[in-house]
Protein backbone atom coordinates (compact mmCIF):
# COMPACT_ATOMS: atom_id res chain seq x y z
CA UNK A 1 0.00 0.00 0.00
CA UNK A 2 1.49 3.18 -1.16
CA UNK A 3 0.99 6.30 0.60
CA UNK A 4 -0.71 9.41 -1.02
CA UNK A 5 1.43 11.88 -2.36
CA UNK A 6 -0.25 14.49 -0.38
CA UNK A 7 1.34 12.89 2.78
CA UNK A 8 3.12 14.76 5.50
CA UNK A 9 5.45 16.62 3.79
CA UNK A 10 9.42 16.15 4.68
CA UNK A 11 10.42 17.87 7.37
CA UNK A 12 13.52 20.24 7.77
CA UNK A 13 14.56 21.64 11.48
CA UNK A 14 16.26 25.13 11.27
CA UNK A 15 18.34 26.15 13.81
CA UNK A 16 18.33 29.86 14.44
CA UNK A 17 19.03 32.06 15.94
CA UNK A 18 17.30 35.96 15.47
CA UNK A 19 20.46 38.11 16.15
CA UNK A 20 22.82 36.13 13.41
CA UNK A 21 23.72 37.42 10.46
CA UNK A 22 24.84 34.14 8.89
CA UNK A 23 20.91 33.41 9.42
CA UNK A 24 20.30 36.70 8.08
CA UNK A 25 22.13 35.17 4.54
CA UNK A 26 20.76 31.56 4.82
CA UNK A 27 16.88 33.79 4.29
CA UNK A 28 17.69 33.69 0.20
CA UNK A 29 17.62 29.62 0.32
CA UNK A 30 14.84 29.77 2.94
CA UNK A 31 12.53 31.47 0.69
CA UNK A 32 14.26 29.14 -2.87
CA UNK A 33 13.28 25.43 -0.50
CA UNK A 34 9.94 27.42 -0.01
CA UNK A 35 9.16 28.27 -3.53
CA UNK A 36 10.41 25.34 -4.91
CA UNK A 37 8.64 22.46 -2.80
CA UNK A 38 5.46 24.51 -1.25
CA UNK A 39 4.04 22.25 0.90
CA UNK A 40 6.01 19.10 0.33
CA UNK A 41 8.84 20.88 2.84
CA UNK A 42 7.45 21.80 6.24
CA UNK A 43 10.51 24.77 7.59
CA UNK A 44 10.13 24.11 11.13
CA UNK A 45 11.92 26.84 13.19
CA UNK A 46 14.15 25.52 16.21
CA UNK A 47 15.51 27.92 18.36
CA UNK A 48 19.50 27.70 19.67
CA UNK A 49 20.32 31.10 20.98
CA UNK A 50 23.89 32.20 21.42
CA UNK A 51 25.45 33.73 24.58
CA UNK A 52 27.31 35.80 22.76
CA UNK A 53 24.26 37.57 21.81
CA UNK A 54 22.40 39.53 24.85
CA UNK A 55 19.13 39.64 22.94
CA UNK A 56 18.64 35.97 21.06
CA UNK A 57 16.92 34.35 23.66
CA UNK A 58 14.03 37.13 24.47
CA UNK A 59 14.03 37.44 20.21
CA UNK A 60 13.80 33.39 20.63
CA UNK A 61 10.70 34.21 22.29
CA UNK A 62 8.97 36.73 20.78
CA UNK A 63 8.99 34.06 17.54
CA UNK A 64 7.29 31.78 19.58
CA UNK A 65 4.35 34.40 20.06
CA UNK A 66 4.36 35.35 16.46
CA UNK A 67 4.11 31.90 15.76
CA UNK A 68 1.41 31.35 18.33
CA UNK A 69 -0.21 34.91 16.54
CA UNK A 70 0.14 32.85 12.83
CA UNK A 71 2.98 34.53 11.86
CA UNK A 72 6.25 32.63 12.69
CA UNK A 73 8.15 33.19 9.01
CA UNK A 74 7.15 37.05 8.29
CA UNK A 75 8.46 37.80 11.93
CA UNK A 76 11.74 35.98 11.95
CA UNK A 77 12.24 37.29 8.19
CA UNK A 78 11.91 41.09 9.63
CA UNK A 79 13.80 40.73 12.74
CA UNK A 80 16.55 38.93 10.86
CA UNK A 81 16.32 41.91 8.67
CA UNK A 82 17.18 44.07 11.34
CA UNK A 83 19.90 41.76 12.81
CA UNK A 84 22.12 44.99 13.83
CA UNK A 85 19.34 47.29 15.08
CA UNK A 86 18.47 44.49 17.77
CA UNK A 87 21.70 44.55 19.22
CA UNK A 88 21.84 47.96 19.85
CA UNK A 89 17.47 47.99 20.35
CA UNK A 90 16.82 44.82 21.97
CA UNK A 91 12.83 44.33 23.40
CA UNK A 92 11.74 47.42 21.69
CA UNK A 93 12.69 46.89 18.61
CA UNK A 94 11.21 43.48 18.58
CA UNK A 95 7.80 44.82 20.01
CA UNK A 96 8.12 46.98 17.25
CA UNK A 97 8.94 44.89 14.59
CA UNK A 98 5.10 42.52 15.75
CA UNK A 99 3.51 45.95 15.20
CA UNK A 100 4.39 46.49 11.84
CA UNK A 101 3.38 42.79 11.20
CA UNK A 102 0.00 44.11 12.36
CA UNK A 103 0.72 41.27 15.06
CA UNK A 104 -0.73 42.17 18.97
CA UNK A 105 1.85 43.83 20.46
CA UNK A 106 0.13 43.98 24.11
CA UNK A 107 -0.19 40.68 23.78
CA UNK A 108 4.04 40.25 22.77
CA UNK A 109 5.10 42.52 25.76
CA UNK A 110 2.61 40.09 28.01
CA UNK A 111 4.18 37.40 26.90
CA UNK A 112 7.94 38.80 27.29
CA UNK A 113 6.86 39.76 30.74
CA UNK A 114 5.46 36.30 31.88
CA UNK A 115 7.66 34.04 30.13
CA UNK A 116 5.39 32.06 28.37
CA UNK A 117 7.65 30.25 25.89
CA UNK A 118 10.87 30.05 27.45
CA UNK A 119 9.95 26.44 28.03
CA UNK A 120 9.82 25.90 24.40
CA UNK A 121 13.27 27.86 23.91
CA UNK A 122 15.01 26.22 26.58
CA UNK A 123 13.87 22.72 24.79
CA UNK A 124 15.21 23.61 21.65
CA UNK A 125 18.14 24.80 23.00
CA UNK A 126 18.84 21.23 25.01
CA UNK A 127 17.89 19.20 21.81
CA UNK A 128 19.74 21.37 19.62
CA UNK A 129 22.70 20.67 21.98
CA UNK A 130 22.37 17.29 22.41
CA UNK A 131 23.01 16.60 18.64
CA UNK A 132 25.59 18.25 17.92
CA UNK A 133 24.52 22.10 17.01
CA UNK A 134 27.41 24.74 18.15
CA UNK A 135 26.05 27.43 16.19
CA UNK A 136 23.70 29.03 13.82
CA UNK A 137 22.11 27.88 11.09
CA UNK A 138 22.17 24.79 11.35
CA UNK A 139 19.72 22.25 9.62
CA UNK A 140 18.73 18.81 10.27
CA UNK A 141 17.03 16.84 7.08
CA UNK A 142 16.32 13.26 7.01
CA UNK A 143 17.89 12.58 10.31
CA UNK A 144 21.23 14.31 8.73
CA UNK A 145 22.54 17.63 10.44
CA UNK A 146 24.11 20.67 7.79
CA UNK A 147 25.98 23.15 9.67
CA UNK A 148 25.56 26.47 7.88
CA UNK A 149 27.45 28.52 10.44
CA UNK A 150 30.82 27.80 9.05
CA UNK A 151 29.51 27.71 5.21
CA UNK A 152 26.36 27.94 3.32
CA UNK A 153 27.70 26.83 0.46
CA UNK A 154 26.35 24.03 -1.28
CA UNK A 155 24.12 23.45 1.35
CA UNK A 156 20.55 24.41 -0.03
CA UNK A 157 21.93 22.07 -2.72
CA UNK A 158 22.28 19.80 0.00
CA UNK A 159 19.22 20.37 1.26
CA UNK A 160 17.35 19.42 -2.27
CA UNK A 161 19.05 16.66 -2.96
CA UNK A 162 17.83 15.68 0.66
CA UNK A 163 14.49 16.28 0.13
CA UNK A 164 14.28 14.86 -3.54
CA UNK A 165 15.30 11.46 -2.21
CA UNK A 166 12.93 11.71 0.74
CA UNK A 167 9.93 12.68 -1.30
CA UNK A 168 10.84 9.69 -3.92
CA UNK A 169 11.01 7.06 -1.16
CA UNK A 170 7.26 7.64 -0.61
Amino acid sequence: MSESPTGSPVVLDVWCELQCSDCHSALDDLRALRARYGDRLELRLRHFPLDKHKHAFTAAQAAEEAAAQGQTWPYVEAVLARTEELATRGEPLLLEVARELGLDDEEFDTALIDGRHILIVDADQAEGKAIGVTGTPTYVIGGERLDGGKSQKGLRARIEEITDRLLAGR
